[in-house]
């Protein structure tokens, strides 16, 4: 099940809602919110429940052990039996086949990897447990004693399947005891139909352009079809997969901290505008944010951050970075492309670009990101060399570039509006309105406004169209 789904909208979030605000005991609400939660993982996969349920049980009592022998071996131990289920879990997963294949080619073997199908999310609830445990190893948290909360914890469907990564200490006391109320209510609504917005209205229709010139999954482009492009097409396929990535798991991350926000959860941010970056540096700060805080605070800075390796634990984190996206050597092709700018970056390129004018670091900043989208989207090495080639040919295609012109033409409204939901202007309107706004009636009656008509304009894209593509579903 997926939030921008007419099933979700009209039917697992009402009664979700609806379930929950009949209690009022904290104890009742948490349980709504597992079997909810489990409910909408188990929707396509009901098997791999067991699984979520066993993996967090062994976390959840291996925390308990941990806090029970701080300062001793057995701490340590327990910390162990932690990685090794939950990375365990991950490479039988995720990448048996990767690796199997990698162990075939170098020793001329034939081994066959079982080849499981990957439980969805499973690369962000194994990071939710880890930080957990590695934060009560560490003292930062207590262990939570009661196995439902804990559950309620990892499991939450708003964040399960797709992230943001929620940690623990984040949450704690929202776990036990959180205050609900119509203010928090009505932000999160509004949040989730922003998010609905992104997903739909400027992710979707971006996707369709994307499968048009660069193939999808299940229609992978071939070089046959590839040869029949100009360059411009590959450009043009190329920023609105750019466009897309960043519309479709933003405005996920904004739907799930919508839905976390009306259910009595203060979720932190996971994007910050990063197209408007003026570095890579600056760009990891603001892309995926929960996700780079995860590497700097179990890997970069437990292997000494800035005080020394810099370079080896760079290099550490953006191969780790790239492989966590998917078993394919694109992906960790695509970490170390980044891990060599931000290298750069550290040893003398962000002074240098801190010198010149805001507008060339944007520039520079754009001209590594979007080429790096390429190396992201294709796991066949051969396709990525071919796709790259065409990108700097520069030659019309057999057919010209009639059919592209007229495509950007035709979609040039939804183009402009776009580029201008990937700055921050929303937020400096909402901010000015907010200042300015005398009576509040008023105010919220125009976001009440607002907010229907996005879920009228995403409810019709929705019923109109079947293609509702899901990026990080593959993560």
């Amino acid at each position: 099940m997926v939030f921008a789904s007419l099933i979700f909208l009209f039917l697992f979030l009402p009664l979700n809602l609806i379930f929950y605000y009949s209690r009022k005991n904290p104890r009742w609400r948490n349980w709504i919110l597992i079997i909810f939660s489990l409910i909408f993982y188990g929707w396509g996969e009901p098997i791999w429940i067991s699984l979520l349920i066993c993996s967090s049980f062994v976390d959840w009592a291996n925390a308990l052990f941990i806090q029970k022998h701080r300062g001793t071996k057995w701490a340590k131990v327990g910390v162990v039996i932690t990685l090794v289920l939950n990375l365990g879990l991950l490479a039988t997963f995720k990448y048996d086949v990767f690796l199997v294949d990698q162990v075939n080619a170098l020793f001329g073997t034939s081994f066959k990897a079982p080849g499981y199908a990957l439980p969805i999310g499973i690369s962000f609830y194994t990071f939710h447990t880890i930080s957990y445990v590695v934060d009560v190893y560490r003292g930062d948290i207590k262990a939570q004693r009661n196995f439902p909360n804990f559950l309620m914890y990892v499991s939450l469907y708003s964040s399960l399947v797709a992230g943001p990564i929620i940690r623990y200490a984040h949450v704690e006391t929202e776990i036990k005891e959180r205050k609900e109320n119509l203010k928090d209510f009505s932000i999160g609504l509004s949040r989730f139909c922003i998010g609905l917005f992104k997903k739909v209205i400027i992710a979707n229709l971006a996707a369709e352009i994307v499968r048009k010139y660069m193939g999808e999954n299940s229609h992978p482009l071939t070089l046959t079809d590839l040869s029949s492009l100009s360059s411009l097409e590959a450009w043009v396929g190329l920023i609105m997969f750019a466009i897309q990535i960043y519309f479709d798991f933003s405005g996920y991350s904004d739907m799930a901290i919508g839905l976390g926000r009306m259910l009595g959860f203060h979720f932190r941010e996971n994007f910050n505008y990063p197209y408007i970056s003026k570095s890579i540096t600056e760009f990891w700060r603001r892309w995926h944010i929960s996700l780079g805080s995860i590497f700097r605070d179990y890997v970069y800075i437990p292997l000494g951050g800035n005080k020394k390796r810099v370079y080896f634990n760079l290099f550490v984190v953006w191969f780790l970075t790239g492989m966590w996206h998917g078993p394919s050597w694109n992906f960790i092709f695509w970490g170390l492309y980044f891990f060599i700018f931000i290298a750069m970056e550290k040893a003398f390129l962000l002074s240098a670009l801190e010198k010149i004018p805001a507008f060339f670091s944007h520039i520079y900043a754009l001209l590594i990101i979007i080429p790096g989208w390429v190396i992201f989207y294709f796991t066949d090495t051969g396709m990525l060399i071919a796709y790259v080639k065409k990108l700097f040919s520069f030659r019309p295609g057999p057919n010209g570039n009639s059919e592209v012109l007229n495509t950007l033409s035709t979609h040039l409204f939804w183009l402009i509006l776009a580029i201008i939901l990937c700055m921050p202007v929303y937020h400096k309107v909402k901010a000015y309105v907010d200042k300015k706004a005398i009576r509040s009636t008023i105010f919220d009656t125009v976001t009440i406004g607002f907010n229907v008509m996005l879920l009228f304009l995403c409810i019709a894209q929705l019923v109109g169209k079947s293609y509702n593509p899901f990026i990080y579903f593959r993560f």
